[in-house]
Formats: C-alpha cells, sequence, structure tokens
C-alpha cells in the first residue's frame, strides 16, 4: 500500500468520525420545546438582561417578545450601550406600554472593557433576579421559553443552561456558510459533554445564558472577562473551571436570532472573534485551518486527481462530509439543499476565517463598534 493510500484513509476515517460526533452529539441535546412550561410553587425571579448597541432593526420586537413571557416573576433591563442610531427612541417607546423593562443608559465606556461586556456587567448589578438570563437584542423568543428554561435548570441542578437559537439566514449564500460553520463549532467545542464535570468541555451561547445568581457572582461575573470578544462562552468557561455545573439544550422552535444580515456582515463580524476563539494562538488557528483544508475541501479536488482505490476512499468521504452536511442542516431546519454546494461553503469560510485572524494580527488588535482593542490587552484577559 502507498503512502497516499493510507493518506485517502485516513481522511475517510477522519471525516466519518467527526460526522459521528457532531450528528450523535447535536441529537443528545434536550429540546427546550420538549418540557412543559408548568413551573414549581414559588419560581425563582428571572432578571433577563440585554445588552443593546445600534439595535434599531430587531431590538423593539425582541423586547417586546420578552414582555410577553408567560413567567410571574421577571424583569427585563436593557442596557443602551452608546447606540448612535434610533434604539434610545425604540426602547423609549416600548418602555411606555412594558411594566417589566428598565433602560440603562451608558454615555462612555470604561478603560479595560469590550462594550457588551460592560453593558452585560452593568445590567447585571441593576439586576435583582436569583436568575439571570444575559440575551442579545435580537434574539425573539416564544412566550414560554424563560418559562421552559427555568423548569430545566431547575430539573438538571445545573448552574448554566445556554439555549442554542434558531438562526436565521435570510440569503443562501449566508446560510450556506452559517451551515458550515455550525458544524465546525460543534466538532470544536462538542457542547453537549458540558455537563460532565470530567470533561474539560463548557459552552456559552450569546442569545441565551441563563446563570444562577450565586454562581456568576462567585466567580466575579463579566469583570473576569472585560476584554473578551467570545465573552458568551467565555463566561461558561470560567463557570465550569469554578466546578460549577453547565448544560446546552437546543431551543429549536422557542427561540430565534438573526445572527447575520448577510454574508459581507458574517466576514465583518468574524473580525472581532475569530482570532480570540483560537485563543489567540497562531498554531491552533494553523491546524484549524489545515484540517478544514485536508478533510473538506482536499478529497473534492482529489476525485479530479487520483483514480482506482484512493479515488473511492475520496468519493466516500467527499459524500460522507456531504451527509453530515445535511443532517446538521436538516436538524437545524436551514436549507439542507444547499449541500450540494458543501465544498464552496468550505472554500468561502476558510477565506473569512484566515482574512479576520489577518486582519487582527496585523493591525495587532480589533476595531469593534467604533473601539480599538489591542491584542496585547486582549490577549491578557486570559481565563
Amino acid at each position: 500500500m502507498t503512502l497516499a493510500f493510507w493518506f485517502s484513509l485516513a481522511v475517510l476515517a477522519a471525516t466519518i468520525a467527526m460526522c459521528g460526533v457532531v450528528l450523535g452529539g447535536w441529537h443528545r441535546l434536550r429540546q427546550l420545546r420538549d418540557l412543559p412550561p408548568t413551573l414549581p410553587a414559588n419560581p425563582p425571579k428571572v432578571s433577563i438582561i440585554v445588552a443593546a448597541r445600534d439595535e434599531e432593526r430587531h431590538v423593539e420586537a425582541a423586547v417586546r417578545a420578552l414582555a410577553m413571557q408567560r413567567y410571574p416573576d421577571f424583569e427585563i433591563i436593557v442596557v443602551d450601550d452608546r447606540s448612535t442610531d434610533a434604539t434610545p427612541e425604540v426602547l423609549a417607546r416600548a418602555r411606555a406600554s412594558e411594566p417589566h423593562l428598565q433602560i440603562v443608559r451608558i454615555d462612555q465606556l470604561p478603560d479595560g472593557w469590550l462594550g457588551k461586556n460592560h453593558a452585560l456587567h452593568v445590567g447585571a448589578q441593576r439586576s435583582t433576579g436569583a436568575l439571570l438570563l444575559f440575551a442579545d437584542g435580537d434574539v425573539i423568543m416564544r412566550p414560554d421559553a424563560v418559562s421552559r428554561a427555568v423548569r430545566l435548570i431547575e430539573a438538571s441542578r445545573v448552574d448554566h443552561l445556554a439555549v442554542a437559537p434558531d438562526v436565521v439566514a435570510p440569503s443562501a449564500p449566508l446560510a450556506l456558510v452559517v451551515n458550515y460553520f455550525m458544524m465546525w463549532f460543534l466538532l470544536y467545542l462538542r457542547p453537549w459533554r458540558a455537563r460532565d464535570p470530567k470533561s474539560s468541555a463548557y459552552i456559552g451561547i450569546g442569545a441565551f445564558n441563563l446563570v444562577r445568581r450565586d454562581a456568576y457572582l462567585a466567580i466575579g461575573g463579566h469583570s473576569r472577562i472585560p476584554l473578551r470578544p467570545d465573552d458568551d462562552i467565555m463566561l461558561g468557561k470560567v463557570l465550569k473551571s469554578s466546578g460549577r455545573r453547565l448544560l446546552l439544550a437546543s431551543g429549536d422552535g422557542e427561540l430565534s436570532v438573526e445572527w447575520y444580515h448577510s454574508l459581507g456582515e458574517l466576514a465583518r463580524g468574524f473580525r472581532k472573534n475569530a482570532f480570540a476563539g483560537m485563543h489567540y494562538s497562531l498554531t491552533l488557528t494553523l491546524a484549524a485551518v489545515a484540517a478544514q483544508l485536508t478533510v473538506a475541501v482536499w478529497p473534492f479536488i482529489a476525485i479530479t486527481l487520483t483514480h482506482g482505490v484512493e479515488r473511492a476512499l475520496y468519493v466516500t468521504a467527499a459524500l460522507a462530509q456531504m451527509g453530515g452536511y445535511a443532517g446538521a442542516a436538516s436538524a437545524r431546519r436551514t436549507r439542507p439543499w444547499l449541500t450540494l454546494f458543501y465544498p464552496f461553503a468550505a472554500m468561502i469560510f476558510v477565506v473569512i476565517f484566515v482574512a479576520a485572524v489577518s486582519r487582527t494580527l496585523i493591525m495587532r488588535g480589533i476595531e469593534w463598534r467604533g473601539t480599538r482593542y489591542s491584542l496585547d490587552a486582549l490577549r491578557a484577559n486570559r481565563v
């Protein structure tokens, strides 16, 4: 057997293992919609904390959906983080008819903080609930979402419940890349293992991070992660490192978010946290790129360059990749027919990812929402 044969066999084995891990892990998640919204007597108060900066497009719908929660005891704290668009006027209009809503305005960002992290920190300080729900300003929740989540966190006896939302992708090109990213994101973090105290896995999701107040305060809250662009995931990491119990659930049908509006917006958004997601390690970044090129791109090229058994192995690997993509997309109901363009999804994402990391390295930092943060300062916030 030649080295080329063993390499093609290794690619196929890696592909099958990857697809098995992703699809098997995802199907093990609890579905929020399967939980009844009934609650025990005297359920804990929930403080819903939302950071909003220039969210005029979505924030009113998000806030009104929160206000319609059929939960007996909750408050909504929206922190307007230096918005320059119509967000203040939209929030003021919503406040006039929503008694649960409090609005906090921030006009100046202190040194040593990312805007969103500081806004959530301020919101948590103003809160009074035994449970803190950190949510984004563009998440739309169904009326029983909070009740179901509280029932799950209480029944599971965990300290942190992250719920994955339905991701709304307005265009096919955006959905193509989002589906691909989600598959590799799940493979990278394996978040379904976060509940296992023996596993180092952790998770956090900006759309829905429900945390017990005592656990949040015990770790120092967002003051532990003031300069983490991936604050949602790092909150989970800090909680897990402190011995707290985590759980990931699927919010399919219970909450949704338009993560990005276009492929260009996604590319710009990745400039913020692509390198942070690699723990600012160039070695890990190169390994991630190499893995994607080897497993997700090379089999489709190799089919045209090889023959015999090697070609058959690469064809099988390519079909397995597409099957895994289709399975993940079907589970999230995000255009599984885009599987036909899977190789393009891989190449587009790799270009976006490499461009984002390269920009961070060249600029020696990131610029986000009008503020520049140096790479040295970002790296210094280790968790």
